[in-house]
């Protein structure tokens, strides 16, 4: 049976190393066919090599991956893309991988739900809902960013891969990489919800509990990925991980029909699944595949971390880093590392940040079951009640092609609902008894009815 192994951040970099672990290794990968050109820097636009290294060493901004975008336009048409797997490979030449050996377990091309029940609780005309929560393999959006950061760390001869996770990561590079045949040891905070532990345990990874919240996890993971040269997804693989959330993007553009939408609210925890969908949205037009036409970019935030939503409100060009205290635990990073660049994009589109509290959370995920039949997690329920909070704020058209992003599954957060959704009634095994009960049943229903028509 494997555990967690508890460390507090302190513990060195050699605690709890296992023995079969090992440092990448250099393989030549690069093929003709690769249409990735370079690392560049988004502050000054220094460019490197496509290595595993993720900060600028002039003035230490993030790197990420720069594109032949002239070759994208003469080779990629909608033709070649609807022809390719279903699975988010069909836009492999917009992904950071050098050869066609890539992780491909069946991940993306998620359901865009037309709307039609929420839509109208919220007085909505054109909802659309992109249901990540049940992506392939461990039910949330993290497999698009896994597959691919995986998919190039075996190309740059990586055996050990790793992260630092608030519990959706850690599961997805537990289960991808038992697929793969790495490696893997990963790193979430010890007070995370069962349900993501189990569900990265079962992979029989090296789990490491840390004795703190996740950003004193990614700290000493920054510490691990420099002593032990393993591939953190999240860390120096980072520039490759994060384009696999533009896929988020190319899939509602080619699932409306090749057109883009007017408004998209998606949550926000680093950052990075925001402006990734900006930035597939981008290419898209780039390379002639969609009409360009302004997309308004809303984010949610827990109020009980919520750095970027108060940026935003106080219109500042810097990240104030907080003290995470919200059930939205895959939300709650309090230094957000694209914090800045997820308020630049809100602001320029028109869009806007916004945070609701946690009983607002709980009843977004409510809403959103009862509505529409998906269980999403505490993220979904923080979108939902922030698409809900635009709404009545008026700062949605009803008119407009809205999509709200549901990126993990409510199986992995019960804790959050429980006490909140009542209990089952029990009877006796005899019809009088289920008539009382049905009667009572329906009595119930009423006068919620009263409150809330749909």
């Amino acid at each position: 049976m494997f555990l967690p192994v508890l460390l507090s951040t302190a513990v060195d970099g050699q605690t709890g190393k296992a023995s079969y672990m090992t440092q990448a290794t250099s393989t030549p990968t690069q093929t003709s066919n690769a249409t990735l050109s370079a690392l560049k820097c988004k502050e000054c636009g220094a460019e490197y090599e496509l290595k595993a290294t993720h900060v600028c060493e002039y003035c230490f901004g993030p790197l990420e991956v720069k594109y032949d975008y002239n070759a994208l336009r003469l080779s990629v048409t909608r033709e070649k893309i609807q022809a390719g797997p279903n699975s988010i490979w069909r836009y492999r030449p917009f992904l950071p991988v050098t050869t066609d050996n890539v992780i491909d377990v069946g991940t993306g091309m998620t359901p865009l739900v037309r709307s039609h029940r929420l839509a109208r609780r919220l007085g909505l005309n054109k909802l659309y809902i992109k249901n990540d929560a049940v992506n392939m393999p461990t039910l949330s959006f993290k497999d698009r960013v896994v597959s691919v950061a995986l998919s190039r760390a075996r190309e740059l001869g990586f055996t050990t891969v790793s992260c630092a996770s608030t519990g959706n990561l850690a599961n997805s590079t537990a289960a991808i990489a038992a697929h793969a045949g790495l490696d893997c040891c990963v790193f979430i905070p010890a007070d995370l919800e069962a349900g993501k532990i189990l569900g990265s345990l079962i992979y029989s990874p090296t789990l490491m509990a840390v004795k703190g919240n996740y950003d004193q996890v990614n700290r000493l993971c920054s510490e691990v990925a420099n002593t032990h040269g393993w591939g953190f997804v999240n860390i120096n693989l980072r520039p490759y991980y994060s384009e696999g959330s533009k896929t988020l993007g190319f899939e509602v553009a080619e699932q409306l029909g090749w057109e883009l939408p007017d408004h998209v609210v998606a949550p926000l925890a680093s950052g990075s699944l925001f402006t990734k969908i900006y930035k597939g949205f981008q290419e898209f037009v780039e390379v002639g595949l969609v009409e360009g036409k302004k997309v308004r970019f809303s984010g949610a935030q827990a109020e009980g971390c919520s750095p970027i939503a108060q940026a935003f409100k106080e219109d500042r060009d810097f990240i104030k880093p907080v003290k995470p205290n919200t059930i939205a635990k895959s939300i709650a990073i309090g230094n957000p590392a694209d914090g800045v660049y997820a308020v630049d994009i809100a602001k320029k589109t028109g869009g806007n940040i916004e945070s609701v509290n946690d009983a607002e959370i709980i009843e977004g995920i409510k809403l959103l079951a009862e509505t529409e039949g998906i269980f999403t997690e505490t993220a979904g329920g923080t979108t939902v009640a922030v698409l809900k909070k635009l709404v009545e704020a008026g700062k949605i058209d009803p008119d407009e092609t809205t999509v709200v992003y549901i990126t993990g599954n409510g199986l992995k957060t019960q804790e959050a609902v429980q006490g909140y959704v009542g209990e089952p009634l029990t009877i006796d095994a005899k019809l009088d008894s289920f008539e009382r009960a049905l009667e009572r049943s329906r009595t119930l229903d009423r006068l919620e009815w009263q409150q809330v028509l749909v």
